[in-house]
């Protein structure tokens, strides 16, 4: 069975995306509202003439609101404005938190040598901002210690009260009995 191509695409590719903007002669309303600091006299043009004062400043007219009555353009560098905007969008995903959550693994009879030391890793990744994800693993027939596995989850988070707070109470999914914990506010 042959699979039926449109103009020389190819069936599983995306389509190139164009520009995100329309700029020049590829705007198509008659009417447009300029604005912009290089504008003496913002207001309603034709496009015809905000055409002509574009390719009199050497800039290109951008159509930057186009569901608006009238469209709103601006006389700007389309190269400079696309630049500055990926600049924008650069910043604002630096700034975006990033949540790591560090995992701690007990069995349903850790000693009492064991919990310090993982205890000890726990404050130390709440120290360092993540969220920590503690759970017990039961294996086998071990299950039957449930109640262990809950009362040591619950010792884990008054030890770690001063750093950080229970977001999860021990919860049993399948062979886990899990916790989350996330560091407190500064």
């Amino acid at each position: 069975m042959a699979i039926k191509r449109r103009g020389g695409q190819h069936p599983f590719r995306r389509k190139e995306t164009g520009p995100q903007h329309r700029i020049n002669r590829h705007i198509t309303a008659p009417q447009i509202r300029l604005v912009g600091d290089n504008i003496e006299n913002p207001g309603v043009f034709a496009l015809r003439d905000a055409l002509r004062l574009s390719e009199e400043k050497e800039l290109d007219l951008v159509e930057i609101s186009p569901k608006a009555d009238p469209p709103v353009c601006k006389i700007i560098d389309y190269s400079k404005f696309l630049y500055q905007q990926k600049k924008k969008q650069k910043e604002m995903k630096a700034k975006a938190v990033k949540v790591v959550v560090k995992e701690i693994r007990f069995g349903p009879q850790t000693d009492e040598h064991d919990f310090e030391f993982k205890l000890r890793h726990a404050e130390k990744f709440l120290k360092d901002g993540a969220k920590v994800k503690a759970y017990v693993f039961f294996k086998g027939r071990s299950i039957l210690f449930k109640e262990q596995g809950e009362i040591l989850l619950l010792r884990l988070a008054t030890e770690l009260e001063e750093l950080g707070t229970v977001e999860q109470m021990p919860k049993l999914e399948g062979k886990r009995m899990i916790m989350m914990i996330s560091p407190k506010k500064k």
